[in-house]
């Protein structure tokens, strides 16, 4: 089936001129007024494919209702709730549709850190319920890109990992390089970090919980790639720390910390417009932040994350069933829980063979059965939420309704493990056609999962209070930190002047590079 039959002619016509004309887009990059406008009509017109928030509904209940609109423990909806057909098939059998039976398929244009920081960045507002039993119907988010990797989702949490001078963040020396401090003594928490929590944290071995990180997510200490990214703002937080303490003699231990705090959040919002996003996109145009793009917009609402986005979110298809660290391959559940590895093999070492080693690609068939829980569990949460179907979504976000098994994927193997468990197309669940879907020419994800994407993250990003016109200033950041934030582009920037233990620039990558 065509793209442009698949995805309709007006969507495949934008879709084309975003990825067409490359000298044209190059000569835009060019002159900055330009560019800059550009940018903010692009963004305003992606992040209105999709009706507004607040959505009217909420996993609250079937009606709207002033609790459901401001309850924020409860995620938010795009689609009204529809019950599970009768005959939908076992999440055991459709979790099936996502096992990887052998080598991993490569995506052609990912690296394994791009699936670190998918990870890790999302898993600061997309949290789950965190009582025993889990109601798949809440969480347990801020809603906002807080940093909560690094700062904890309360303050006491935050309190709990601060020196309270010079405004620093606790850390220790371990082979020369900067780590958080160790959570654990003799396999049991530390008093003065009696307020964090790990996931799991009875599922851990005694002898294993002295290598566990005190951070403020509870999540920090759960993958390699998590806990190198955490440890990485670590070193940031620190640094802009001291050189903010150097500018400013007179700013007391508050002052210094939250100024800082204040520059890692939006040094974060940046990298992921500026290199995350825009390594997701096909399109040719590069995206900046410009806390301007929002400053008139219709979309700039309360951010209230929707349980579409927290299920469309769980790429684990893009990591392999081995990782390269420490310049050796290494099973993934060796990875999992693996601290050990980062004062031993060092945090630019393991961040530049997250850059050099190829990501999965993200569909089906493709994850490993380590991971293979998680899909079950995904395809059950969607049942108990009683999402639409995915060809219900497809009408919502503009495209045209799937007809066959046939006209959802151009791969076989897809499109004959999809009739043998559903009875038709429109019987497919969200959380299996979303995955199932081929992507677009030159696309890392499927049109659906594209444009939901697309719409929640701009119009979430760029409504962080950090960037509202009142707020965004050297009065907020300091001279020194405007300085900071304007120079800082990658994830690079930020590693390679964070580590004094090496002598060389150590790559860090989203895009693999072709040799």
């Amino acid at each position: 089936m065509k793209p442009s039959a698949r995805i309709g002619w007006r969507n495949y016509l934008e879709f084309w001129v975003l990825t067409s004309g490359e000298p044209v887009w190059q000569l835009i990059r060019g002159i900055p007024p330009l560019h800059a406008a550009v940018n903010r009509f692009l963004v305003d017109r992606l992040v209105m494919k999709l009706p507004i928030r607040p959505n009217p509904l909420s996993t609250m209940g079937r009606y709207t209702s002033w609790e459901s609109l401001t309850n924020r423990s409860f995620d938010s909806r795009h689609l009204p709730p529809v019950p599970p057909s009768k005959s939908a098939p076992d999440p055991v059998d459709v979790a099936e549709l996502f096992r990887r039976d052998g080598e991993t398929v490569l995506c052609p244009r990912s690296t394994v850190l791009f699936a670190y920081f998918a990870q890790w960045f999302t898993d600061g507002f997309l949290r789950g319920d965190v009582n025993i039993p889990r109601d798949p119907r809440k969480n347990s988010s801020n809603h906002e890109i807080d940093l909560n990797q690094l700062y904890g989702l309360t303050p006491t949490v935050t309190a709990a990992l601060r020196t309270r001078s010079g405004g620093l963040l606790k850390s220790q020396v371990l082979n020369g390089g900067e780590f958080p401090p160790y959570l654990c003594e003799l396999g049991r928490i530390k008093d003065e970090f009696a307020p964090l929590s790990v996931i799991r944290f009875d599922d851990i071995p005694f002898g294993a919980r002295d290598a566990l990180f005190a951070c403020g997510s509870d999540r920090a200490n759960l993958h390699i790639g998590f806990t190198m990214l955490t440890t990485l703002f670590l070193r940031e937080h620190n640094r802009v720390a001291r050189l903010l303490a150097e500018h400013h003699p007179d700013w007391d231990d508050e002052r210094l910390f939250q100024t800082t705090r204040n520059i890692l959040v939006v040094l974060l919002i940046k990298i992921v417009l500026e290199e995350y996003i825009n390594h997701i996109t096909p399109t040719l145009f590069q995206v900046v932040l410009d806390p301007a793009v929002s400053r008139t917009a219709v979309w700039h609402r309360t951010n209230h994350m929707a349980i579409e986005f927290n299920l469309l979110y769980r790429w684990h298809s893009l990591i392999p069933s081995a990782l390269l660290a420490g310049g050796q391959e290494r099973p993934l559940a060796d990875t999992l829980a693996g601290n050990r590895l980062l004062p031993e093999c060092g945090l630019g070492p393991l961040f530049e063979d997250a850059s050099t080693q190829r990501a999965g690609r993200i569909g089906l068939f493709n994850t490993d059965p380590v991971l293979l829980h998680v899909e079950e569990q995904s395809v059950a949460e969607g049942r108990v939420v009683e999402l639409a179907s995915f060809n219900d979504y497809r009408a919502y976000c503009g495209f045209p309704r799937l007809k066959s098994f046939a006209e959802v994927s151009s791969d076989p193997r897809v499109r004959r493990g999809l009739a043998e468990l559903y009875a038709s197309v429109d019987d497919i669940d969200f959380y299996t056609g979303i995955f199932a879907e081929d992507p677009l020419p030159g696309s890392l994800l499927s049109p659906v999962m594209q444009r939901i994407i697309t719409v929640d993250a701009f119009s979430q990003a760029y409504t962080n209070p950090l960037l509202s016109p009142q707020v965004y200033g050297p009065d907020t950041f300091s001279p020194t930190g405007m300085g900071i934030i304007e120079t800082t582009a990658r994830l690079s920037d930020v590693l390679n002047r964070n580590l004094p233990e090496v002598t060389r620039p150590y790559r860090a990558r989203m895009t693999h590079e072709r040799s």
